[in-house]
């Protein structure tokens, strides 16, 4: 999968990126990950992007033909990588890519929303800074609005991260267990059960004796359980849409804090 991010801190996205997960399923040649320097498409000697808005108020806001100029270079790149070099084609066909420009005025980001992000072969990734970008060319070019929280960051870069490292590890290849990325938290709206490691007694606390039984139907079963339990308690958000039997809809209303309530589905 081939990750495409527009900004003005390309060595940060860098840095932050190439260590790790990231970096080893990059160096693998699994992941591709591109920090494109939107200065560098600035139409002046000072490489300023940003400008006064129209109307009046605070701060700056960056420009529409910088962040136009690096998208352009972007998809031409794709798509004579598409094309394979290029040879025999005048023209090589742009294909559709996904844009997402990072903004709190966009859909929350989540595990359901990385799966689908998953499946693009290119995904390109805007960060803003200022007050904002232009909205002409956020019209032209930007596909989705996401958000990390309702909270305002001073750019785009770290949601961008947090993007590029929550999808990466559902693409096959990145992670050496794959099973994990399917079976952890919020798969199915609940959050994952507790984990435990040796050695078996730390600080007088013992690991519970279903994991040490080798019975690994119970094993299971305990897990899911300890699942509902800790989704009930930290994230009572989720359980409206997660898919509970009747047994794990009392054992929720048992583990509810005080100030929710759980109506059945």
């Amino acid at each position: 999968m081939n990750f495409h991010i527009m900004t003005l801190f390309p060595d940060m996205v860098r840095e932050g990126l190439h260590t790790s997960i990231t970096g080893r399923a990059a160096a693998k040649g699994l992941l591709s990950i591109e920090a494109v320097n939107i200065r560098d498409y600035a139409f002046n000697k000072h490489q300023s992007v940003d400008d006064y808005p129209y109307g009046g108020g605070a701060g700056m806001l960056m420009q529409a033909e910088p962040v136009y100029q690096t998208y352009q270079a972007i998809m031409e790149k794709i798509a004579y990588e598409t094309a394979g070099d290029g040879a025999g084609c005048e023209e090589p066909e742009q294909k559709k890519v996904r844009v997402v420009y990072l903004s709190p005025q966009g859909r929350t980001f989540d595990q359901k929303m990385a799966e689908e992000f998953a499946k693009e072969e290119d995904l390109i990734l805007l960060c803003g800074h200022y007050e904002g970008i232009d909205e002409r060319v956020l019209e032209e070019i930007v596909t989705d609005y996401v958000s990390i929280g309702d909270y305002v960051l001073t750019g785009g870069e770290l949601p961008a991260m947090v993007m590029v490292d929550a999808i990466s590890r559902l693409v096959p290849g990145v992670l050496h267990n794959d099973v994990s990325a399917e079976f952890e938290s919020f798969q199915d709206n609940l959050l994952e059960y507790p984990q435990y490691s040796r050695p078996e007694v730390w600080h007088e606390k013992k690991v519970p004796e279903v994991l040490m039984s080798g019975h690994h139907a119970n094993i299971e079963k305990w897990r899911r359980e300890q699942s509902v339990i800790r989704t009930a308690k930290r994230r009572p958000d989720l359980l409206w849409k997660a898919e509970l039997t009747e047994k794990e809809k009392e054992l929720v209303k048992e583990y509810l804090p005080e100030k929710e309530t759980w109506k059945s589905q």
